[in-house]
């Protein structure tokens, strides 16, 4: 989930060359590894196809020093995946990134932009 400061919603995206390496899905998808212990699991609960949780964690895990996903093979005890150390060292990072750039925000012209607002928008003409 994108925080957002009243109307105003940021979305910060960490890019390895022209590649996202994270930013607020692939976030989501590494809380949801950590808490269903599986990335096809995590994909669901997330509403994305097998293929697209498999395309995000390949795509994390080669744009980092090291991975951010450790994955081991089949079903039963010990089996699936999880955030590795670092995996859960960028995911703080980079919600507190999220924070800070909020808080920034909240300091700068927001507050000005807000009080010209209509409360809902017209009805489409």
């Amino acid at each position: 989930m994108v925080p957002r400061l009243g109307p105003l919603k940021l979305k910060a995206q960490i890019f390895c060359g022209d590649e996202p390496a994270i930013g607020p899905g692939k976030a989501a998808l590494l809380e949801a590894i950590d808490r269903e212990g599986s990335i096809s699991a995590a994909g669901r609960t997330l509403g994305m196809s097998y293929r697209r949780t498999w395309l995000l964690v390949d795509s994390m895990n080669r744009c980092w020093s090291e991975r951010l996903v450790d994955t081991t093979p089949g079903g039963g005890q010990g089996k699936g995946a999880r955030v590795t150390a670092l995996g859960h060292r960028v995911l703080t990072a980079y919600r507190n990134l999220e924070k800070a750039m909020l808080a920034a925000a909240g300091e700068g012209d927001l507050a000005g932009l807000t009080a010209l607002l209509r409360e809902k928008p017209l009805p489409p003409a």
